[in-house]
């Protein structure tokens, strides 16, 4: 037995067509001859080339065409069918076709091109019944359709083509393309109400999975076609004319049945073929609801109704809108056959899809499933909802691991979609599409209507923000009890204005506190990145940030704005010759014994100062070095080379020379904290103790500590050390 797919699906009148225009960013222009013109354009490119099916391309581009053209497509859309095979073998297909046709063309062609390129990747890289996969294919394809729903129109087309090809030519298919086939484009082809496709994407799938069950269910419909068909034929004269002797104006029909839905009805409900109901079917249309429910009170009258297979969808409509009455009933002679009914308004529903929203005013104001039908505006979001239902459908069909679990589609005035965390509220929303809407967010409505800014949206629903001219987020959002954030990325925009807030008050905080002690001081003249770079900060800002904390004392300022006198040099005031014997000894520095003209310097590594009990040790060129008593380098140096010791003493500092300073280390251990270094600064400013330097690290929660500072004598310096003993955490203070 032979059995042949229909060469093209039957036309769907307007309506496909409507569904293109007004799902189209910017539709094709119609030139004239569009259509020989791109084939022209085409043919020497595609005549010798073919596809990875091993068809010539030309021909699937002319059948592409026609498929185009059997749903309603354009000229200009049935000759994109051929701009889309020609991009790839263009160096610059863009530029070209854009010079030739037009940059919607050129669009057009690139993004289907693109599309059917991710997904051949995709497909080649692991099977697409693996779900991870699948997911990804069908965000890769929303994100098309989001765009123009003509690209996915030319891809099912061109998808459905590749399918005929196979089946007429024979040839191996991939399993992988297939799956893709029935997994991901006749659901789609089914929620955009394009019947026909998604029909004969469905037998020609199960005709490649399972060719022995197609064959075999073929075979049975084959071998009493004649008997049934005259059965049926004989019921609907029957049943059309009863119908018009009542006054009900009739119109009834046979309704084919697909193999695939056969073989899934048998293995759904675990029914043998004779058992299937609906192979014999009939479709009644009339012209009012009251109309369907007088011809099914008849229909019951004449019939044995089988009352479990009774479904009214005219009272509780499908999720996609479709409305109708089923029943299945016995004839004389006891074989089921299924009757449905329906009015015209729901049947050009049924039959057309998604196009009937738009191309039948007898929708109403809200339209089927509450869609509303009065402009294209209102088209474009229909096909949007319904593409946001197939991806839910397609959940439904994977519960082992549903599909965008985690994500909600919902769609802004202008019908874009904005994907948001499950849970999003208006305010998501607001900061998904931009910062400064989120920022002047002040209110919300969800379908016209006006709800609160902690509402969780749902899918498909429009979005329409309130803003201010001049606004801020608000503290409470950042609440998790009050559910107004749920994203990742909107809370981090609140915190992030906060936060910048907060730094622009600490710095404005500091620089008034600043430019006040420059006031005092009358610097003001002194440049502010000067002052910062010689307090050892990068920029200004820098400075008024740290001072604005609380984290640098303004003492430090002060003591930069007002330098110490300088000390005279140390050959002044640290060396002292032996007197002659009528000149009294003079104490204004170190005193060296039994040595004249011998310079001295304070050894850096223990820093004495008065009244430290001091050595000295001669050094080899540097004169001598004078250490403290207790100076672990000098035990060392005194064991090697005990010659060189020699006793020295702090002098007595003239009455007319101010008292020197000495520069010491102090050491300081403790546990670590912000604002620890700010107090311990605090404090040496306090007791007028000039910090000349610093080194911090802090290991393991420790924070250990040098500071250099000046002193005139040790014993004052021990009282500043009690000081910073007592700060709260310092451990130890200490002279190293």
């Amino acid at each position: 037995m032979k059995i042949h797919p229909p060469t093209q699906p039957p036309a769907l009148s307007d309506a496909a067509a409507q569904l293109i225009a007004a799902t189209a960013p910017h539709p094709l222009p119609e030139p004239a001859h569009a259509l020989a013109h791109a084939r022209a354009f085409a043919e020497p490119l595609l005549a010798g080339a073919s596809l990875d099916s091993g068809e010539n391309t030309l021909a699937h581009a002319d059948a592409v065409a026609a498929i185009l053209k059997g749903i309603g497509g354009s000229e200009a859309m049935q000759a994109a069918s051929y701009l889309v095979q020609a991009c790839i073998h263009l160096n610059k297909p863009e530029e070209l076709i854009t010079k030739t046709f037009g940059a919607n063309f050129a669009t057009l062609a690139l993004e289907t091109t693109q599309l059917m390129r991710v997904q051949r990747q995709a497909r080649a890289a692991q099977p697409v019944d693996d779900p991870a996969l699948q997911t990804e294919n069908v965000r890769k394809m929303l994100l098309a359709f989001s765009r123009d729903l003509r690209v996915v129109l030319l891809h099912l087309a061109s998808r459905l083509q590749t399918l005929r090809f196979h089946a007429a030519s024979k040839r191996p298919v991939s399993p992988g393309l297939v799956r893709e086939s029935l997994q991901v484009f006749a659901p789609l082809a089914n929620r955009l109400g394009i019947w026909q496709m998604k029909w004969e994407l469905e037998d020609l799938c199960l005709r490649f999975l399972e060719p022995d069950v197609y064959k075999q269910v073929a075979r049975l419909l084959d071998e009493k076609r004649g008997e049934r068909e005259l059965c049926i034929e004989q019921l609907r004269a029957r049943l059309e004319a009863e119908l018009r002797a009542r006054s009900i104006s009739a119109s009834v029909q046979g309704r084919p049945k697909h193999i695939y839905s056969i073989v899934r009805k048998m293995r759904g409900k675990a029914l043998n073929f004779d058992q299937v109901f609906d192979i014999r079917a009939l479709r009644v249309v009339v012209p009012t609801v009251k109309d369907c429910y007088a011809a099914l009170s008849w229909v019951h009258q004449q019939f044995k109704p089988i009352e479990q297979e009774f479904d009214d969808y005219i009272a509780r409509p499908k999720p996609n809108g479709y409305q109708s009455l089923h029943t299945v009933v016995r004839d004389d002679n006891g074989k089921p056959i299924e009757i449905q009914l329906r009015t015209q308004a729901m049947h050009r529903h049924a039959e057309h899809g998604m196009a009937a929203h738009w191309v039948y005013k007898e929708a109403g104001s809200k339209g089927y499933a509450g869609v509303s039908a009065s402009s294209a505006y209102d088209a474009k979001i229909a096909v949007l909802r319904q593409l946001l239902a197939w991806e839910r459908d397609l959940s439904g069909a994977l519960p082992q691991r549903a599909l965008f679990e985690d994500r909600i589609y919902v769609l802004t005035p202008d019908a874009a979609v904005v994907e948001l965390p499950q849970g999003a509220t208006p305010v998501d929303f607001a900061y998904a599409v931009h910062t400064s809407v989120g920022h002047r967010c002040r209110g919300a409505r969800v379908d016209g209507a006006i709800v609160p800014l902690n509402t969780a949206l749902q899918n498909g629903q429009t979005v329409e923000i309130s803003t201010v001219k001049e606004g801020r987020p608000s503290r409470d959002w950042l609440n998790a009890e009050l559910g107004y954030l749920v994203s990742y990325r909107a809370k981090a925009k609140v915190r992030a204005w906060f936060n910048a807030q907060a730094t622009h008050e600490t710095m404005a905080r500091g620089r008034e506190a600043v430019e006040k002690l420059l006031q005092r001081e009358g610097k003001t003249a002194l440049k502010l990145d000067d002052l910062a770079a010689q307090l050892g900060f990068k920029s200004a800002d820098a400075l008024f940030e740290v001072v604005g904390k609380d984290e640098f004392s303004l003492r430090s300022i002060e003591a930069v704005l007002r330098p110490p006198e300088p000390a005279p040099p140390p050959s002044t005031q640290l060396l002292h010759k032996k007197t002659r014997s009528h000149d009294p000894p003079r104490k204004d520095g170190v005193l060296v014994v039994g040595i004249e003209s011998l310079l001295t310097e304070l050894a850096k590594c223990c820093r004495p100062a008065p009244p430290d009990a001091i050595v000295g040790f001669v050094t080899r060129g540097k004169g001598v070095s004078v250490h403290r008593a207790d100076c672990s380098n000098l035990r060392e140096m005194a064991a090697r080379s005990i010659e060189r010791v020699i006793d020295v003493e702090w002098g007595q500092p003239r009455p007319a020379v101010s008292a020197a300073v000495y520069p010491v280390n102090v050491a300081v251990q403790a546990a670590d904290r912000q604002g620890l270094l700010r107090d311990i600064s605090e404090v040496f400013a306090r007791e007028k103790t000039n910090v000349i330097g610093v080194q911090t690290r802090s290991v393991k929660g420790t924070a250990w500590m040098t500071f250099t500072v000046e002193v005139t004598d040790a014993i004052r310096l021990n009282k500043v050390l009690g000081i910073v003993a007592d700060v709260p955490g310092v451990r130890s203070a200490r002279r190293p």
